[in-house]
């Protein structure tokens, strides 16, 4: 079953008719991996999202899948070992979207970590991780760590340690189980608001009310259980529920800059502490890029458009320029920013940076099923805790029997390459089998290597764009097609700012080719006028919020 824009009304009519054993609210990393698990197990599944996939926090992360070496730090030994874990199951299962990345991290005179406890951290985070060996922590020289990044500052260098994390596309990672998720049968749509729960005569839940965002209508989804995975939206979605419990969350804004290589030639990922407040970030080099963050602040603010502040970006760049005093780097170098909101737990007292990053699952005494917190890491476990429950639920209350969790080797949409160790090769054939497509061999390896085994659909697409009259480079109007086709892209900031990642990675594209791209959509969607007039401001807004944010201050608490 493909996730196509084109078989909207056919989704929206299966919602409509049919009843569920789950429907799940929110489309963001974590209710992807629900709605994976559900359906892979056999349950009949339902997924709704008032905006577009990952909309929210899982565009906006640092686009790692990582362990949380800091959280060593805070004694969140727990965290550690299962986020450490799954990094190389959710590796594993989609090698297209995620990829190793050694990162460096610079031990000065008065730092956050000293050569001891260096040491240690890394040794304790490679064994709680379960580390392979070859990836296994390394201890450099005050020589070898400028050999690595000559970048870093001088003054006070010790040393270093090594180590390996994973670097993702956050909103293709969430796209990719989402389309594995519709293969198993799950029906799923977005610019769809769940706007209230029904329920039975015992009260319990047994469905939503929802809104469609593009045509105004609203229709009813009928479901055995409801989950509630909404990310930032958790307390408002389920303030809509009779029952509640004295659980609520606590957001945090995350704010992360994009600089080009030529202002700042990072070539190694570092990972290094601000001089301002000890708190650790991460500056890694991307497609001729080096981005940097994040900063964590309390948010108070409108979640669905966290903003970054000119408060944010100065803190961003003396950090760069504290540990890289040669860069030099200015404000006005900055070509692009992001800023994400942390759904995470409240603990009176603490600080951003000290909250747990632990998920937890709340269930109401109406039968609604809550998850909150946690990691994109750690998404597949999540989902795991999450429909075991609903499992036993639908057990108990139906007499239903499922499947126990399956994921663990379960490929996602695009994974099927062979493993990670033949992904080179498997990248390597593609582009041999590309030339008969008559595709330039640097287009064919970024496609294959970004699509994974989904790649033939795009050569296939590549076909038949010698016909189209866009004027769009072919790679942007091959993947453009196929995210209509097969990843429900339905505005055009969906493809220009999650499915390709240009807004954040490439923003001269965006500006040189986002006339070009409305056109092509306008066509193949059937835009009215409005929409067209619409869709092409929050084009320009998005751009303009990746350039400058706003100076709405941050939450001080």
């Amino acid at each position: 079953m493909a996730l196509s824009t084109l078989k909207r009304d056919h989704i929206k009519k299966n919602l409509r008719e049919n009843e569920y054993d789950v429907v799940i609210v929110g489309g963001g990393i974590t209710g992807a991996g629900i709605a994976l698990d559900a359906s892979n197990r056999g349950m009949k599944v339902a997924l709704v999202e008032m905006q577009d996939f990952a909309q929210g926090t899982s565009s906006r992360s640092t686009k790692l899948v990582h362990g949380g070496l800091r959280y060593l730090k805070q004694l969140q030994v727990g965290v550690v070992a299962e986020t450490g874990k799954e990094r190389a199951i959710v590796y594993e299962n989609g090698p297209h979207v995620t990829t190793p990345e050694w990162m460096l991290l610079p031990m000065h005179k008065g730092g956050t970590f000293g050569k001891f406890s260096t040491a240690i951290g890394l040794t304790m985070y490679d064994r709680l991780a379960g580390v392979k060996k070859s990836e296994r922590k390394k201890m450099l020289s005050r020589q070898d760590t400028l050999n690595k990044e000559p970048l870093v500052k001088q003054d006070g260098l010790k040393g270093g340690g090594y180590y390996v994390e994973y670097r993702t596309d956050d909103a293709r990672l969430t796209i990719e189980v989402m389309k594995k998720a519709a293969e198993k049968g799950a029906e799923i749509i977005n610019y769809t608001r769940s706007e209230h729960f029904t329920y039975d005569s015992n009260k319990k839940v047994n469905g939503i009310e929802v809104l469609d965002m593009i045509d105004g209508e609203t229709y009813g989804i009928k479901a055995k259980k409801v989950i509630n995975a909404s990310g930032p939206w958790v307390d408002e979605v389920r303030s809509g529920d009779y029952a509640r419990n004295n659980k609520q969350l606590r957001l945090t804004k995350g704010v992360h800059v994009v600089i080009d290589q030529s202002k700042f030639p990072l070539g190694q990922a570092v990972y290094f502490d601000t001089e301002k407040d000890g708190r650790m970030i991460f500056a890694i080099p991307r497609e001729g890029k080096a981005y940097v963050g994040t900063t964590d602040t309390f948010y108070d603010n409108e979640k669905a458009t966290p903003l970054t502040t000119q408060e944010d970006r100065d803190y961003l760049i003396d950090a760069i320029n504290y540990m890289f005093p040669s860069v030099d780097v200015k404000d006005e170098d900055i070509e692009s920013t992001w800023a994400g909101v942390r759904p995470l737990i409240l603990e009176e007292g603490k600080d951003p940076s000290e909250i747990s990053r632990k998920d937890e699952v709340w269930e109401g005494e109406s039968g609604l099923l809550t998850i909150a917190g946690g990691k994109l890491t750690g998404y597949r476990h999540m989902a795991l805790d999450i429909v075991d429950l609903l499992a036993k639920r639908l057990k108990q209350e139906y007499g239903l029997k499922f499947e126990p969790c399956a994921t663990k080797y379960l490929k996602i949409s695009g994974g099927d390459v062979g493993g990670s160790k033949n992904f080179k090769h498997f990248v390597d054939q593609k582009v041999d089998a590309a030339k008969g497509f008559g595709i330039d061999e640097d287009v064919a390896r970024r496609l294959a290597s970004k699509y994974g085994s989904n790649v033939d659909h795009l050569f296939n697409i590549a076909q038949t764009a010698q016909y189209h009259e866009s004027n769009l480079p072919l790679e942007i109007y091959v993947e453009l097609v196929y995210g209509i086709q097969q990843e429900m892209v339905y505005k055009p900031t969906d493809f220009l700012v999650r499915r390709s990642g240009k807004l954040y990675f490439n923003i001269q594209d965006v500006l040189d080719y986002k006339d070009a791209v409305i056109n092509v959509m306008a066509d193949m969607l059937n835009y009215t006028d409005a929409q067209k007039e619409t869709y092409t401001k929050e084009v320009e807004e998005a751009i303009d919020q990746a350039r400058t944010g706003n100076d709405q201050p941050a939450v001080k608490e």
